[in-house]
């Protein structure tokens, strides 16, 4: 069994790369002695190989303003690519191997792979639990991939320009002799939704690990993805629903301050774990901005908890959910919060809004001197997306806030200064929508930015 499952993994890594719509490679056909998926746990087992599922594009965290690198450090950076997204550049980004876009598209090979399978595997009613399950598992992972593959090489959503508006590269096939072309934007979200929708239908309650997707997972990434098409009713029904499931908070008091990772991993908020990772984000390089820092008050858990002091009196970050130096970039309870309390105060109930806030502030206050806020109705939420940065930062979603506060008019603008020489990224930039990697512009006929 052990080598029937290599060889699966195998397969699904090898024949990976060419979801970039590599046509050259069309003609190249897989090792003979790499296995075709022939049961449902061949199918988990592809799903089940968290190397490859958990890793989520870095390059918008990368890009966005939560952090800063000093000159030496950007220096000292290994890859060129890496100091050259630093500053924003418009070309030298991919000049190796684009990990960030691949991860994101052997994700959707291997859930392309698993559905395909399931759809000629003949099952008994003693096994369609688990086969749904496996189905959900696989159009969630689907979805989640094209949707960072779209908060970051794509537009923000904007139902005016949609339908004519560049998306992604949808790939529905395991088949390489499919050409690959961009979508839509709308057509991209439209996959999107209806995949979440079906493995929504198709997904337990409760996963065996935060590692496989569940229901309430898949209604957060719906409320997600509604979010950053700017449905706010439709992102409230779906955070609300998965919160009727899983409303866990973790209770920053119960910490450990000093701990060198203080926040557990697989605590009670995750709804599913994933990763992000790449040198110029590592807490060992990254230094938190200092205004970001500073809009903590004393009274805030996060700034002891998040937070090390370094030797310059700069702070770097320790408050990943992997409870390590990788980043976490999955979907947690705290965000459900946040995104309920965004919407419900952009629909006016204000009420609402501040007590959802409350109940979220209540876990990451001290305890003896938290009471509950409140505000005026009109400055409630610039407040809630206040601590919507200060809840989630490090987690791959300030870029994409960043484009979606733009196209509202907030013209937040981003600055770097390295070697004395200043980069500025203007509000509405072209330069938000990142570069496509070359290699996929030469190997397909995908258009670029």
């Amino acid at each position: 069994m052990k080598k029937t499952i290599n060889r699966l993994i195998l397969l699904a890594m090898t024949l990976a790369f060419c979801n970039y719509g590599c046509d050259p490679f069309l003609d190249v056909k897989p090792n003979k002695k790499l296995v075709i998926p022939q049961s449902l746990d061949d199918l988990q087992a592809l799903l089940d190989y968290y190397p490859n599922i958990q890793f989520d594009p870095a390059i918008g965290e990368v890009s966005a303003d939560d952090y800063y690198l000093t000159t030496e450090i950007w220096n000292g950076l290994f890859s060129e690519n890496d100091r050259q997204l630093y500053i924003w550049a418009d070309h030298g980004i991919y000049s190796t191997a684009p990990l960030d876009w691949i991860y994101p598209y052997r994700n959707i090979y291997q859930a392309n792979v698993v559905i395909e399978n399931l759809s000629a595997l003949t099952s008994d009613l003693d096994d369609l639990e688990r086969w749904n399950s496996i189905m959900g598992q696989a159009l969630f992972l689907r979805a989640r991939a094209f949707l960072s593959v779209a908060l970051i090489w794509s537009k923000p959503y904007n139902a005016n320009t949609a339908d004519t508006d560049l998306g992604i590269p949808i790939r529905l096939s395991s088949d390489f002799n499919l050409i690959s072309n961009r979508s839509t934007l709308r057509e991209s979200y439209n996959q999107i939704l209806k995949d979440l929708q079906a493995a929504v239908e198709y997904l337990p309650s409760t996963a065996i690990h935060p590692y496989r997707a569940s229901k309430p997972a898949a209604l957060a990434l719906l409320a997600r993805t509604y979010l950053y098409m700017g449905d706010y009713a439709n992102c409230l029904l779906h955070a609300e629903a998965c919160l009727a499931l899983r409303d866990d908070l973790l209770d920053y008091n119960t910490l450990e301050k000093s701990a060198t990772y203080p926040i557990p991993e697989f605590n009670q908020e995750i709804l599913y774990q994933s990763t992000q990772s790449s040198p110029p984000i590592a807490p060992s390089r990254a230094k938190i901005d200092s205004t970001l820092y500073n809009s903590y008050n004393d009274n805030d858990l996060r700034k002891t908890l998040f937070f090390r002091e370094n030797s310059d009196s700069s702070h770097s970050f320790k408050g990943s959910y992997n409870s390590g130096n990788t980043l976490f970039s999955g979907l947690a309870t705290d965000e459900v919060y946040l995104m309920r309390a965004e919407c419900l105060a952009r629909l006016g109930e204000y009420e609402k809004a501040l007590a959802n806030l409350n109940a979220l502030l209540e876990k990451r206050m001290v305890t003896e001197t938290f009471q509950p806020i409140g505000i005026p109705d009109g400055s409630l939420l610039d407040l809630i997306l206040e601590h919507r940065r200060k809840e989630l930062l490090m987690r791959g979603l300030r870029w994409p806030d960043i484009k979606r506060f733009n196209q509202e008019g907030l013209n937040i603008g981003l600055t770097r200064v390295i070697d004395q020489n200043t980069y500025e990224l203007l509000p509405n930039s072209p330069r938000f929508i990142l570069p496509i990697p070359d290699i996929v512009l030469t190997l397909s006929d995908v258009q670029q930015n």
